[in-house]
């Protein structure tokens, strides 16, 4: 259900609300929030949230440190894994300057504008995220460890899947919450988890990504384990990837998918930085099935983008090399941004690769580009960029510790 402000404030009053979490994010994708009680929520709409800009990391300095929180109402959602009495809502929240201008940082208003710019050509752009999690044990101290929560493969069953019954709370959670996940199922790694989302607006995508993260974690830690995301939690297995799956609609049925694809493959290499955001995240580059090299094909699952098999409103095409330590908002808008100029430039897709990239020879892939090895190497081919530097409007790449 999508509210309106005067809808928030009565459902507050109506349900028994006591606390009320404003929500936003940095721009590494790390979920913050402050609470406030029902008496502040007119205040929070009209005059915003005060918060220490300058204590969230790459945000501001010390002195221009005020910014402010203005919820969203369409946002408001339950958290079902608090007392339902009592009960603690959360919004995500635009976030604005001491002059009321927009915060150039708030990474949901980026992908907003994103999203405005690509209405404007009169194109429809869906996303669904694949996101994959390691359940791992806790010790006597509930500190997490690296012992997986079971040593079952890829779609395995009980009782040598021991994360079924983890994954059936998480899905129930988020249906709680108004969020619909389409499957799930056991991933390749020990301990290793996929729940897949049905495609959604951008916004929306992005909203409903945050929210899975935050579902999981705390579902996890209801059962004594620890959610990991990071993108190679066990340097011999599988890693985690944020597989973003995109469908384009131009709305007087012109095909553009292919001058699509071909603008992510011009810039992909520029935005790797952001898509692939830690140290960790180029350990599974190139290694189980992630991929390595700027190409696509058909079906194909060592490839960067593949095009499933699908038809109708399930046709759309996959992008495999994100990590769910991205930012998912900044991630939509630069693939956006980047889709955009290859129709607007006419970019021609090029030939598929149809071959198994893991097992081809030197000789085959030499003529093939590479992703990114390091971020050292994605951060300066981001702060080189003129694409990044257009659509970011902030110097996002120095606050890359490396």
């Amino acid at each position: 259900m999508s509210y309106t402000k005067e809808e928030v404030i009565e459902f507050i009053q109506l349900e028994d609300v006591k606390f009320i979490r404003l929500a936003f994010c940095d721009i590494f994708g790390n979920q913050k929030n402050v609470a406030i009680i029902p008496d502040e929520l007119e205040r929070a709409f009209t005059e915003g949230i005060a918060f220490d800009g300058s204590s969230i990391a790459g945000f501001t300095d010390e002195a221009h440190s005020d910014l402010f929180l203005f919820p969203i109402p369409s946002t408001l959602t339950v958290l079902p894994w608090r007392s339902q009495t009592g009960k603690v809502v959360r919004m995500f929240c635009e976030i604005r300057k001491s002059n009321g201008e927009t915060f150039e940082k708030d990474s949901r208003a980026i992908l907003k504008k994103a999203v405005q710019k690509a209405e404007s050509k009169n194109l429809t752009i869906n996303f669904g995220s694949e996101c994959e999690f390691y359940l791992f044990q806790t010790d006597e101290k509930g500190n997490p460890t690296k012992i997986p929560f079971d040593n079952a493969g890829y779609m395995d069953v009980a009782p040598e899947d021991k994360g079924e019954n983890i994954r059936r709370e998480i899905c129930i959670t988020l249906e709680q919450m108004d969020l619909h996940p389409e499957n799930s199922h056991h991933e390749e790694g020990p301990g290793q988890n996929e729940i897949d989302f049905r495609y959604s607006h951008a916004l929306e995508a992005a909203d409903n990504t945050m929210n899975f993260i935050t579902v999981v974690k705390a579902v996890a830690v209801r059962n004594g384990l620890y959610a990991d995301f990071s993108p190679k939690p066990l340097p011999e297995e599988s890693g985690n990837g944020f597989h973003v799956n995109i469908s384009v609609k131009e709305n007087s049925g012109k095909e553009v998918q292919n001058e699509f694809m071909a603008g992510i493959l011009s810039h992909i290499r520029e935005i790797t930085a952001f898509l692939n955001p830690t140290e960790n995240s180029y350990m599974r580059l190139g290694t189980k099935k992630a991929p390595k090299y700027v190409s696509w094909a058909h079906e194909n699952r060592t490839q960067l983008i593949r095009v499933p098999s699908a038809i109708n409103s399930h046709k759309r095409f996959e992008l495999r090399s994100p990590d769910p330590m991205a930012n998912p908002y900044i991630v939509y808008a630069l693939l956006i941004y980047a889709g955009l100029d290859g129709i607007e430039k006419n970019m021609k897709l090029c030939e598929p690769t149809e071959i198994n990239l893991s097992t081809a020879a030197p000789e085959v892939i030499s003529s093939l580009e590479c992703l990114p090895g390091t971020l050292a190497e994605a951060v300066e081919l981001a702060k080189n960029s003129s694409f990044v530097k257009e659509h970011l409007n902030a110097d996002f790449t120095s606050c890359f510790e490396i």
